[in-house]
């Protein structure tokens, strides 16, 4: 059982997508830092290239998390704007983390983009049931779900990863079961850290989730899922 950062492995957070994200979640971080104004100006108004970032050098041999302060899959980011960000991926000899809450959309473009060789998906299922008063416009976890079956009977031998942050509560069965078909071959929990009045896991379900996740996958706990374990 891996403790720690849930991202240790990243070298280099790569943020060239501005604009606010179309899922609004009750919990955003990104909406958090908008306190600050270079942070507002740019996590406002339509999904646009950010061109300050664009044009960074993303290195040789760097584990590269692409739009970790938003979602380059959400509905409304033009097939144009994910191209010129997976373009910029492919000029670089790294590894690229791409994580979504609407693996519907990243299907299609898996099937209109060429990513680069060296990618993995995560996709973030803080449940297996539907806040919708905190997961916002996100497709559902169920719905989620779904989209990543299709995509795995397409593309068997994508590396998938699967983030459950911030860790709902669940049904543990259920939940179970959902992540036994997807099969990622890493889950990373962690817990909310803005103390957004989330609906959370008790201790005891946590770590049987985590025995039972463990049986067939890899788990990595993110630092602050301490507080749910004390």
């Amino acid at each position: 059982m891996k403790k720690g950062n849930m991202y240790e492995f990243v070298d280099i957070k790569w943020n060239p997508l501005a604009g606010e994200c179309f899922h609004r979640c009750g919990y955003c971080s990104t909406e958090s830092f908008k306190r600050y104004p270079g942070c507002k100006t740019k996590y406002s108004g339509l999904p646009r290239i950010d061109e300050n970032q664009i044009s960074k050098n993303l290195g040789k041999d760097k584990f590269v998390f692409v739009v970790s302060q938003n979602d380059l899959f959400a509905c409304d980011v033009k097939k144009e704007i994910i191209d010129e960000i997976v373009y910029r991926c492919r000029k670089s000899d790294s590894t690229f983390l791409f994580q979504t809450k609407n693996p519907f959309r990243l299907h299609e473009m898996l099937n209109d983009i060429l990513f680069p060789e060296k990618s993995i998906f995560c996709i973030t299922l803080e449940s297996n049931r539907h806040y919708k008063d905190k997961m916002g416009f996100a497709p559902s976890p169920f719905h989620r779900y779904l989209s990543i079956v299709d995509i795995r009977k397409e593309f068997p031998k994508l590396d998938f990863h699967v983030t459950i942050e911030p860790i709902m509560n669940f049904d543990l069965k259920a939940f179970v079961e959902i992540l036994r078909v997807i099969m990622p071959s890493q889950v990373n929990i962690g817990a909310d850290s803005k103390r957004n009045n989330l609906i959370e896991p008790s201790k005891d379900k946590i770590l049987a989730l985590i025995a039972e996740l463990e049986k067939f996958t890899k788990v990595v706990q993110k630092s602050n899922l301490k507080r749910l374990l004390k």
